[in-house]
């Protein structure tokens, strides 16, 4: 029998379980996670050598789903699992961010952390699971590892924060925060909000950090109990003297530089000028002292820092000049292009982003195939880094995470201010192409995107601004950056993204590269980004004050109305019969819910409005007594068939089409005329009509006295036409 160890810790008010020596055994570090009924397993494996040639620490992070976990089969061709989905991709980043701070920074060694969905509880969330498994699986494993880190998500339900929120309590919740840290501090945070303010933010982040506090003492309990020795590890830092050497002659050229006014290229090239200088110069006393061109690369890198972040600590000048809370000049445009139902281009200083919304029916919502719990997806935002958007070449070989994630930030932010399903039933995707990149452009996209909303017609409650704040510190001083563009966010510690309206926020993003920052930083931060939000809007509003009030001539004009749940099956008709026919007819497209709401769109004309009052037609049931208007479909000696209401006909005996005699039914009318009639009576399904109960202007009762049915026949319309029964009558066709 197999040892297991097992821990046991809170979180809310569930029993959070951690368990190892039983799976897995063969993997640096393999935890078992349980809370309910979802289940988890997470493993860290660690490399015994660096690869050759390598210049990065190579940590992944692969949340890997398995269906059977949920009880399903796949239901792709193979019936198994393929590539992982934007949820899966999410939560691999989630569980990335705050573990890649917290290894050495001399370290090369591959780190391959692998969570596996085992089984999936119903009110159980599997993210922060995830984390905690993940943390706990490098902790007793032997990579170097300056953890624990533990997780929380807190919701804000009726108006107070709780701690560890179950699915079903999530759908009402006003905000969904996760939160990553150490015992000290927090290190990564994501979040949703329905415009929340910023001292309630402050507020939940801390309770976040408090709460997961027991998570890392338990951690730390399996690390004494279970942990495996450390490995030792080849140091990849630089020479002393080879640092010494490049600071001596490059601080003074660097510093020069950064102080020029430049733009992103100029500065590139620059740089790039003065890296194979230093190469050039240092090459004699390289090759006596075993000095490579990459790690004279790594220490020109490590002097530009140093001299960016000196600068901005001592002075408060940032590379372009900026003091640290001046935002980068502004433009947008709406209405770019003729055909697309909205667009929106967004300029912040050399960052641009070209954002397209495409409205569509309610059946184009996405449907997702994962083990998360949304199914469906009414607003879809994709997000796009072509490499011309850095003056790169490179292969297009479809959408890395980082594009996955940045377009799941987007629509975060953006989600909280769009109108109910109730009130603007579209379908509605986003796409947001980097035109021009020099940092923030995932807020840049969400600011395109509130463009191109407006632009569409689609009634948003308010603007979503956003910005990407940034953090210099030596350990005693501080500065929070606003807007920072790609060199700060390459050499600063903090990447802080905030989205929001003018009453509060609606996204999160933080990510850092130290180990962590404290409220005061979180405060100043948020406080920071509000201002700057408030002058983003006022763009956005100056652009394009509010949504436009008529939708694109080219998106779908929608109609909606509701029919008897039974006659579902009747309006869709075998295959889809009737769905098709209506399409095509009137050159529409319908779509039918669950609950019978049924969505008619067309691009143009009044195809939509005939479509609709057809279908509400079909659906209505025919009246005795009732005096309808009609076109004959049909005639046969014995009478003629007169389709009353969308695909239901009844017959009218050649008794009944005249006030006087009549010789042939073609005499009195003929296929296409348009004739009044009455219905007398529906017996066993078939319609029986008369006109003459019109011409002379009988009562119900009159009419079913005075018709006698001698002769006729019916059906559906085209069926038998050799006869019917001696009652006569139509049959109700409904196609």
């Amino acid at each position: 029998m197999l040892e297991e160890h097992t821990f046991t810790t809170r979180l809310g008010e569930d029993t959070i379980t951690l368990s190892t020596g039983k799976i897995a055994r063969l993997a640096g570090g393999a935890v078992i996670a349980r809370s309910g009924e979802t289940v988890l397993l997470a493993t860290a494996t660690m490399s015994p050598e660096p690869r050759e040639g390598i210049d990065f620490f190579p940590l992944t992070v692969d949340f890997e789903e398995r269906l059977y976990a949920g009880g399903r089969i796949p239901g792709s061709f193979f019936r198994r699992e393929g590539k992982p989905s934007t949820q899966a991709i999410l939560t691999s980043r989630l569980i990335d961010r705050p573990l890649r701070p917290l290894f050495p920074a001399d370290m090369r060694n591959d780190v391959q952390i692998v969570v596996q969905a085992l089984s999936r509880g119903d009110e159980q969330h599997m993210d922060i699971l995830g984390i905690i498994a993940a943390s706990a699986a490098l902790m007793i494993s032997d990579a170097p590892f300056e953890g624990p880190v533990g997780a929380a998500r807190i919701g804000c339900i009726d108006g107070k924060l709780v701690v560890n929120p179950t699915i079903s309590q999530m759908l009402t919740s006003t905000l969904d925060l996760r939160v990553a840290g150490s015992a000290d501090a927090i290190i990564m945070v994501e979040a949703g909000a329905n415009e929340i303010d910023e001292a309630q933010m402050v507020e939940a982040l801390m309770l976040a950090h408090a709460s997961f506090q027991d998570v890392l003492r338990v951690q730390n309990e399996m690390r004494a109990a279970v942990g495996k020795p450390k490995q030792t590890y080849p140091s990849f830092t630089l020479p002393t003297a080879l640092a010494e050497r490049v600071h001596t002659l490059m601080a003074a050229p660097l510093t020069d530089l950064v102080k020029a006014a430049m733009l992103k290229g100029e500065r590139i090239a620059a740089l790039d000028a003065l890296r194979h200088d230093l190469k050039a110069g240092l090459a004699e006393e390289a090759a006596a002292n075993g000095w490579t061109n990459g790690m004279i690369g790594e220490a020109f890198d490590d002097e530009l820092k140093a001299v960016v972040r000196a600068r901005i600590l001592n002075e408060g000048i940032r590379p372009d000049g900026r003091d640290q809370r001046t935002i980068r000049p502004l433009d947008a445009e709406v209405g770019l292009f003729p055909r697309t139902h909205g667009t929106g281009l967004f300029t912040r200083g050399e960052t641009q982003v070209l954002s397209v919304a495409t409205l569509g029916m309610p059946g184009e919502e996405q449907e997702l195939d994962d083990l998360f719990p949304e199914d469906s997806k009414r607003y879809i935002h994709h997000y796009n880094f072509p490499p011309f958007s850095t003056g790169e070449v490179s292969p297009l070989r479809g959408p890395k995470r980082r594009e996955i994630g940045h377009g799941a930030l987007a629509e975060r932010a953006l989600e909280p201010v769009l109108p109910p399903k109730a009130q603007f039933p579209y379908t509605i995707r986003v796409v947001s192409d980097v035109m021009s990149s020099n940092g923030s452009t995932s807020m840049a996209s969400t600011c395109g995107s509130t463009l191109a909303l407006m632009d569409a017609g689609v009634p948003i409650k308010a603007p979503v601004g956003g910005i990407a704040m940034g953090l210099v510190s030596d350990g005693a001083r501080y500065r929070v950056l606003t807007d920072i563009q790609g060199m700060e966010d390459h050499l600063g510690d903090m990447d802080f993204k905030v989205t929001g309206t003018r009453l509060g926020i609606t996204a999160l993003q933080m990510d850092i590269k130290i180990k962590g920052v404290t409220r005061e930083i979180l405060t100043e931060a948020l406080a920071q980004a509000k201002v700057a939000r408030e002058q983003i809007i006022d763009v956005i509003e100056a652009t394009l004050p509010a949504p436009r009030a008529e939708l694109s001539q080219y998106a779908p004009k929608m109609l909606t109305t509701h029919i008897n749940v039974d006659k579902i099956g009747a309006l869709i008709g075998p295959g889809g019969k009737n769905i098709r026919a209506i399409q095509a007819d009137y050159n529409v497209k319908v779509d039918v819910e669950e609950d019978g709401t049924v969505f008619v769109a067309a691009v143009s004309g009044d195809g939509a409005q005939r479509a609709l009052a057809y279908i509400q037609g079909m659906m209505t049931e025919p009246e005795k007594g009732k005096i309808y208007s009609g076109k004959v479909v049909r005639v046969e000696s014995f009478g003629a068939f007169v389709e009353i209401m969308p695909g239901i006909d009844g017959m009218v005996h050649i008794s009944q089409l005249s006030d006087t005699r009549v010789n042939e039914v073609t005499d009195v009318v003929n296929i296409g005329d348009e004739v009044m009639v009455m219905l007398t009576d529906i017996a066993d399904g078939k319609l029986r009509l008369s006109r003459r109960a019109v011409l002379e202007g009988w009562t119900l009762e009159e009419a079913q006295a005075q018709d006698s049915p001698r002769s006729g026949g019916g059906g559906r319309r085209g069926g038998d036409s050799r006869g019917g029964d001696s009652r006569g009558g139509g049959r109700p066709r409904r196609n």
